[in-house]
């Protein structure tokens, strides 16, 4: 789908994520080849977190995706991970993400922790430029949805990326992993 998708362009003014590498998380900006149509828009820091993001930017919750990072255990393994579900979605992290994991304790990562082990700010983590022993786990409807804003790694930025580029990143897998509605 491409990017003339007004509902997920909302009031902002987007460029090619190419030609401003700064405004986005250096793991962001060194990963930025696994997504060309990807553009990128300065928002107000303030507005990062999603509901008051598509308020403020009139961008339908249906076409912003949320990315959660999370930390699983089964014995001395351990496990990290990405998941992305649109806004309108819960991610059913105790039941289908724990068991496509295969760990028995699965929780969200803490701040301090998913800054450290992602480079990037909480309230702007994308799955984009994740580390490689990661698994990003894409839920399916993220990907019907065509085209998605994500965090870029940063508070005070939005990528808007075709969610095919987001279903091809390494590690990537796509799974019904949302709650009913």
């Amino acid at each position: 789908m491409p990017f003339e998708d007004s509902v997920a362009r909302g009031t902002l003014d987007w460029v090619p994520l190419g030609s401003a590498l700064p405004l986005v998380a250096a793991p962001v900006a060194a990963a930025a080849g696994l997504v060309p149509s990807a553009e990128v828009a300065v928002i107000d820091a303030e507005f990062a977190d999603t509901a008051a993001f598509c308020a403020a930017y009139r961008v339908a919750p249906e076409a912003s995706a949320n990315c959660v990072v999370l930390e699983g255990r089964r014995g001395e393994r351990v496990v990290r991970a990405a998941v992305l579900v649109l806004a309108v979605d819960r991610a059913d992290v105790n039941g289908v993400i724990r068991r496509q994991l295969d760990v028995r304790k699965l929780s969200f990562m803490g701040q301090p922790a998913a800054e450290e082990y992602t480079g990037m700010r909480q309230g702007g983590i994308t799955p984009i430029g994740l580390p490689a022993d990661w698994r990003i786990l894409v839920d399916h409807a993220v990907l019907d949805a065509g085209v998605v804003v994500v965090g870029a790694g940063v508070r005070g930025a939005k990528l808007l990326v075709e969610a095919r580029e987001l279903a091809a990143l390494p590690g990537a897998e796509v799974l019904a992993l949302a709650l009913p509605r």
